[in-house]
């Protein structure tokens, strides 16, 4: 007997966005489920990032319904779903986006700090992430004495210390050289692993898309048939 297949963690069905007289999204439709890595490709202005943000909770779409497990969080007032990000959800950004005037440390317990965890607390979990990620010894640097791949690493940590069920990752390497990337994708995947999170990667790079397991196209607003690349190899 076939086993029942889970559902989706994150869904989002016919999801159109507009801005004013332009629409970016035009009924796309995705879902990913738990430990799943997932691809969003497409080429400039297809819509991957207002595709991204709807499925966060950060834009609203005009049309279709953005499910995260049971509850549908695109009728969420902007409060409720502001909450929902900083409990549920990660965030890895192409540039880091990390506070320069914090040390590495306490940028990635902010999110835990947010919540209400005790800076101590926060900051004894945060530190627990840095050797894992190549970073032990580097924990009081500020963000303008590391290198980029050392500040996307830090970025990861910060997105799964409060142990997510979805990672959102937009265009993760587009900072960074082509080795350092590989090698930052290679470990946002089996980390993400470790935790069970799902992750959602918005890029237009073709190895990056390949180490995912699967990888979905929008174009013109419109979400094509998921592909499974013939590289993958993270499962």
């Amino acid at each position: 007997m076939t086993p029942p297949v889970a559902p989706p963690v994150l869904r989002g069905v016919g999801l159109t966005r507009r801005f004013g007289a332009t629409t970016v999204l035009r009924g796309a439709d995705l879902a990913v489920h738990r430990g799943e890595v997932l691809a969003v490709t497409g080429p400039s202005g297809s819509g991957k990032s207002t595709l991204l943000h709807c499925l966060a909770g950060i834009l609203a779409p005009d049309e279709g319904e953005v499910w995260l497990g049971g509850d549908r969080i695109d009728a969420w007032p902007e409060a409720r779903r502001t909450a929902l990000r900083g409990a549920r959800l990660g965030f890895v950004f192409q540039f880091g986006q990390l506070l320069p005037e914090l040390p590495a440390v306490e940028n990635v317990a902010l999110p835990l700090m947010l919540r209400g965890v005790r800076r101590a607390a926060a900051v004894a979990r945060a530190g627990a992430w840095f050797p894992a990620l190549g970073l032990a010894g580097l924990e009081q640097r500020r963000p303008g004495q590391l290198s980029g791949g050392q500040e996307q690493r830090v970025a990861i940590a910060r997105a799964l210390v409060t142990e997510p069920e979805v990672v959102f990752a937009d265009e993760p390497t587009g900072a960074l050289d082509s080795e350092t990337g590989r090698r930052l994708m290679e470990l946002l995947v089996a980390l993400a692993a470790r935790t069970g999170a799902a992750l959602v990667v918005v890029t237009h790079d073709a190895d990056v898309a390949a180490r995912c397991h699967r990888t979905v196209v929008l174009r013109d607003g419109h979400t094509g048939a998921a592909r499974v690349p013939t590289t993958a190899g993270t499962r």
